[in-house]
């Protein structure tokens, strides 16, 4: 046995309430361990210096007052006791679930008109395209166009 087991072990051995082969390998231990044996000693004396102070006895009026005490501690309420101090609570959680029910069994109203569906189908491929159409990234790789001279323009105008 061990230093650390015989420190785990230290209490029950010196109240006696070790088995017997624990016991004897403890004192086996002991005979050869000098720290051990001395924290072994050190607390024999402080039971024997408990085992002096005198006992105290409770008043006879002890266990009436300990009774009373436990009989006045609340008893466990289930759960769902919470609902039964605050009506409040519970008329708020009804006009919710109210409100809900009222509000999921209404008709979905549609604010567009049969014509305004009707062109949202006939442009649907070019909604179905905005994103391509809203950026415009590819089009900044474009050349730039090229600048006529001022001549030219004028030949272009006379042509026409």
């Amino acid at each position: 046995m061990n230093c650390s087991r015989i420190e785990k072990k230290i209490m029950g051995y010196v109240d006696g309430r070790v088995k017997e082969g624990e016991r004897l390998e403890m004192e086996k231990h002991l005979e050869t361990c000098a720290a051990c044996r001395v924290r072994v000693n050190e607390f024999r004396a402080v039971n024997v210096l408990l085992d002096e102070l005198p006992m105290i006895e409770p008043s006879a009026a002890f266990d009436i007052r300990m009774q009373a005490r436990v009989a006045a501690e609340p008893a466990k309420q289930s759960w769902w006791a919470w609902f039964a101090p605050s009506p409040r609570v519970a008329f708020a959680a009804s006009m919710l679930l109210l409100a809900m029910v009222w509000l999921g069994s209404r008709p979905a109203e549609s604010s567009l008109s049969a014509t305004d569906i009707e062109k949202i189908n006939q442009n649907m491929s070019v909604l179905e395209n905005y994103d391509v159409i809203s950026d415009f990234a590819p089009l900044s790789e474009l050349p730039q166009p090229v600048q006529a001279e001022e001549g030219s323009d004028v030949n272009q105008n006379q042509q026409m």
